[in-house]
């Protein structure tokens, strides 16, 4: 029997972080970030990282582990997310993965691997270069859609980073997405994944992201983004994270401080719209309303397990 390593997916906001700690507490779990943008070291405001006092005492894996000048890629974190996996089960503890970026949670649990990628950087720059314009977009995604139809109905026109993946994947492995993926899941997964998804009706999560927006504003998101220019030359993937390039383009000009305001806000809840999209096709997914008591929804997970 393989061990059981349980799952918590949902939209930025919707309480995945607070559910999580609870349920480490009742079945002495310890928890494993798969959010692509909290692995980066420094980047604390705008990732809305787990706090210590929010952390309550227990033990999270992949937070603040690289720097933000370094790329990190998929294949890096399920090795990374499967090591820390291993290191919690030989401590007779259950691994908790919790986050929202889907290409990090599908790689564990449909057992995806692209570990014999090497990805070409040049090629990579001039797509996000590309990218920046809406025309330009738009070409990729039509790219991105003759290479690999079926991949690219799960993909919105304005998802520079999910466009571009496609286009990588193919220029560097001779295969599209879909492929790869197909031909990757047949060694199976390692361990037995119970998924949990937390669902927010679509009115409250949009106001609860608004408010997030204006306590990153509030708490220094501006003063962080000027430190990690300081600090830093390069940003191959971290500056384009939600929150820091709308604060990188009014440092620019390109906009007022209250058009960055409402431009982060306005993105990330089409970032949440699609996170909900994405999660939502695998039908294993076991659905929590977050307006439910707390302590209910912990023993759904609890009934499962």
């Amino acid at each position: 029997m393989k061990p059981k390593v349980v799952v918590i997916v949902g939209p930025t906001a919707s309480g995945k972080t607070a559910i999580s700690i609870e349920l480490a507490k009742k079945i002495n779990g310890e928890i494993i970030s798969s959010d692509s943008m909290q692995i980066y070291k420094d980047m604390d405001i705008g990732t809305a990282k787990v706090t210590k006092e929010e952390a309550e005492g227990i033990k999270h894996y992949l937070i603040d582990c690289v720097s933000p000048d370094e790329r990190y890629t998929v294949s890096d974190f399920k090795r990374d997310a499967e090591n820390a996996i291993k290191e919690i089960l030989e401590k007779g503890k259950t691994p908790i993965v919790v986050g929202g970026t889907g290409l990090y949670v599908n790689s564990l649990i449909y057992g995806i691997e692209y570990q014999d990628m090497k990805f070409d950087e040049q090629y990579r720059n001039e797509l996000m270069e590309k990218a920046e314009s809406e025309q330009g977009l738009d070409k990729l995604w039509n790219e991105a859609n003759r290479i690999d139809p079926e991949a690219m109905t799960k993909i919105s026109r304005n998802d520079k980073k999910r466009i571009v993946r496609v286009l990588e994947i193919y220029k560097a492995t001779g295969k599209n997405k879909t492929e790869q993926e197909i031909i990757s899941r047949q060694n199976g997964v390692k361990y037995d994944y119970k998924v949990f998804g937390i669902t927010m009706d679509r009115e409250k999560l949009y106001d609860k992201i608004n408010r997030r927006v204006d306590i990153m504003i509030k708490n220094g998101l501006e003063q962080e983004v000027r430190n990690l220019l300081e600090k830093y030359n390069e940003f191959p993937t971290a500056m384009q994270g939600l929150g820091y390039k709308e604060v990188v383009e009014y440092f620019d000009g390109i906009l007022t401080r209250e058009e960055m305001i409402e431009k982060i806000k306005q993105e990330s809840r089409r970032y949440a719209k699609r996170q909900l999209t994405w999660f939502r096709k695998n039908k294993e997914t076991i659905w929590l309303d977050s307006q439910n008591d707390m302590r209910d929804n912990i023993n759904i997970i609890l009934e499962e397990l």
